[in-house]
């Protein structure tokens, strides 16, 4: 009876406590001074994608993800896809946006790397030079068979992150593995509760992104709790938690240096989702 308790007030503390990491790392105070609002938060490039002229010759792939706006962010991440073919001077991006009705997959929304409501992105994924034009063929494929089109719902699911996570599972090459705070990105259908991880490298059981666990050789292990993950990662070791993604190794080695995309407009900026 002692072990069983203490397993489950152990649990529960893997659970809550990566809610008092994220708020100690950006604190409501400072966030209320910035007196940022969906309409002013910057949406300015980052810097972390290569300049896409300086490189027109390569092609290029990245995942991308940052904190959604406001609160959520504590919890959750939204992620977007990046590429251009070789001899591709521009960028084209993939999100899935949930304002506005209609077709929730947006192409070139908002600028490639551009910060995510004030939120610096953070690379999940990136792929450069042989081979990766045959991978946006298969990007681009995976984008056409999104089974949730017109459908968007912040939690559990389907939202920004169930849709990166279809793309990882139809192009296993792209060594997709998204952090334990990608909310939506284990929600599967009623009907099809058993297939392949978001990584699309290792199997998955889940009902409605709410719960279920995760095998891997991108995902390690991980348990998914009323949409909360945890797990550990073997590949590169790092604890896989809720509202902090991962704690240790960084899930993608750096690839050299790079130069910034040129800053432009933008767009419309809508209600933030994720």
């Amino acid at each position: 009876m002692r072990k069983g308790r203490n397993f489950i007030l152990g649990l529960l503390a893997m659970l809550v406590l990566p809610f008092g990491i994220s708020l100690a790392q950006d604190p409501p105070a400072e966030k209320a001074e910035k007196r940022q609002t969906w309409r002013n938060a910057p949406r300015h490039s980052s810097g972390v994608a290569p300049d896409p002229a300086a490189n027109a010759d390569i092609a290029i792939v990245q995942v991308m993800a940052a904190h959604t706006y406001g609160w959520r962010g504590y919890f959750a991440v939204h992620p977007w896809i990046i590429y251009k073919r070789a001899g591709e001077t521009s960028y084209t991006r993939y999100d899935v946006v949930g304002w506005g009705g209609g077709n929730v997959v947006r192409k070139n929304y908002a600028l490639p790397d551009g910060l995510w409501f004030g939120s610096e992105p953070q690379i999940l994924a990136d792929h450069r030079g042989e081979g990766v034009d045959d991978l946006i063929d298969q990007i681009e494929a995976a984008i056409e068979t999104y089974p949730y089109p017109d459908q968007y719902r912040s939690y559990p699911g389907p939202n920004s992150n169930t849709f990166v996570a279809h793309i990882g599972r139809k192009v296993p090459d792209l060594d997709l593995d998204m952090p334990a705070n990608a909310i939506g990105k284990d929600f599967r259908a009623i009907t099809d509760p058993v297939g392949l991880s978001p990584s699309g490298q290792g199997v998955q059981a889940n009902l409605l992104g709410l719960f279920g666990f995760s095998i891997g050789l991108e995902e390690g292990i991980e348990l998914n709790l009323l949409g909360l993950n945890i797990g550990i990662d073997f590949n590169r070791p790092a604890l896989r938690l809720p509202s902090v993604g991962r704690l240790g190794m960084d899930n993608v080695a750096p690839v050299g240096d790079v130069e910034p995309v040129e800053a432009a407009d933008a767009g419309d900026a809508g209600v933030p989702a994720y």
